[in-house]
């Protein structure tokens, strides 16, 4: 059995481990942290509180460090860096010992085959507890350190927001609630509701009929139904799609950037007499993704003629036979930057020469699926991005280019009204969704 300090040693080293995959190799979070899985969940909570809190303040802690350094590591040394911040983070938001914290970042550097780094993280973390209240001022003074995003990045979202900016990074900062959809096809939200463990309180969205927010963070796989199939978790702003793809029986309906399939499986819950759905994912590996919720969830059972397709959204002529559907969800590629909160990663992975690319990526993929719909069909248009160039300029840009498609407006209660479609801003309102973009559009009769 390991030592309570072996265990920390060990969490730590394990935390370090998906930082660098992370911020050195350029690998997604979903990724780098698999070797986590199997922890139990006590130290993987730990981990991933580590490893969340510096990719969450990066921008922060790297602002910090420069004045604890005398010169900047060299790019050998980004492990130091890393190892560095870890222990910043703990210091700066977390209750651990302080005395503990310095002796986990002294033993690490010497575990990782550093040790001439032993003395610097010893004296670089003592002078931070000693100058801890000046130095965290001084943070707050620097806008980028302050809110911990780059600088294009707020830039952006100055421009796009003006009004909004500040909450929106703020929000980014801020751990997000789980939320789950109820499987409408077993069990109702207030069913469900009565299912949960006494001490896990859920409250409901008005906007999302399905949607069960939890109020504390819980391993899903421990609430009653999971095997079963009785719920998923999906955020509130999400589960607003299906809903307003408006899908009645009968209909030929065509999913589009499907994986994981959250929007697939509700589309099927909410309108299990869908006559045909056909489901378009770029990634064989993704596309097991949403074939795994579809059985998880008993949807493959269901009468509609289901057709998983691995291919590529913005080039049809690989599948498309020419058969028009009634109705198109494009779930476009985009910057992510509406979920940032639940995926800190973003802000390090994601680079502003990114955006040129989405956007095109995402014209092109707007401009096949309208080409696909029936007349008198109905295109819902989304992304989990807050930008406006990725979202109702590209619409204004589908308009233009199209005739024979039409704008119908989105007329709730919920998210920001934007020049075409509504923007869902990440923490916004008491309801705390992330950030999402909707826009419905029409195929005119007779075109």
């Amino acid at each position: 059995m390991r030592t309570k300090k072996q265990e920390g040693t060990s969490s730590r080293a394990i935390a370090l481990s998906i930082l660098k995959k992370v911020l050195i190799q350029g690998r997604s979070l979903a990724v780098a942290r698999s070797c986590a899985d199997s922890l139990d969940g006590r130290e993987r909570s730990f981990v991933m509180e580590l490893v969340h809190g510096v990719l969450r303040w990066r921008w922060k802690l790297e602002y910090m460090l420069s004045r604890l350094l005398k010169k900047p590591l060299k790019s050998k040394d980004q492990d130091i860096q890393i190892l560095l911040m870890i222990a910043l983070y703990e210091l700066m938001a977390l209750s651990s010992a302080e005395y503990a914290v310095v002796n986990e970042a002294v033993q690490l550097s010497r575990n990782i085959g550093k040790s001439w780094a032993s003395g610097l993280a010893n004296g670089v973390l003592r002078s931070f507890i000693r100058d801890k209240e000046n130095i965290l001022s001084k943070a707050g003074e620097d806008e980028v350190a302050n809110y911990s995003h780059p600088a294009w990045l707020i830039k952006l979202l100055n421009k796009d927001w003006p009004d909004q900016w500040r909450s929106i990074l703020d929000a980014n900062n801020v751990r997000p609630p789980l939320w789950l959809r109820v499987n409408q096809l077993q069990k109702d939200v207030v069913a469900y509701r009565k299912l949960l463990n006494d001490d896990v309180a859920a409250t409901t969205y008005p906007y999302a009929s399905q949607a069960l927010k939890l109020e504390r963070s819980v391993d899903v796989r421990s609430l009653p139904g999971f095997e079963q199939g009785m719920f998923s978790v999906q955020d509130a702003g999400a589960q607003l799609a299906a809903e307003l793809l408006d899908v009645k029986p009968g209909m030929k309906v065509l999913d589009m950037c499907a994986a994981p399939g959250g929007k697939t499986c509700h589309l099927l819950e909410l309108e299990p007499q869908i006559k045909t759905l056909v489901v378009v994912e770029l990634e064989k590996d993704r596309m097991e993704r949403v074939r795994e919720n579809l059985k998880r969830l008993r949807l493959d059972q269901l009468k509609p003629e289901i057709n998983l397709i691995v291919g590529d959204a913005g080039n049809t002529s690989q599948w498309w036979h020419g058969e028009l559907f009634d109705r198109i969800l494009v779930d476009a590629p985009c910057s992510a930057t509406g979920v940032i909160r639940r995926h800190p990663d973003i802000k390090s992975l994601r680079r502003q020469e990114d955006l040129s690319l989405l956007v095109e990526t995402q014209q092109q993929i707007l401009q096949q699926a309208a080409q696909m719909l029936a007349p008198g069909g109905l295109l819902l248009y989304i992304t989990c991005s807050v930008l406006r160039q990725e979202n109702e300029e590209q619409v204004a840009a589908l308009l233009s280019a199209r005739d024979d498609v039409s704008e119908e407006s989105i007329d709730a209660p919920w998210g920001e009204a934007c020049s075409h479609g509504r923007q869902l801003l990440p923490g916004e309102g008491e309801s705390d969704t992330d950030g999402f973009y909707y826009a419905c559009l029409r195929k005119k009769q007779g075109r």
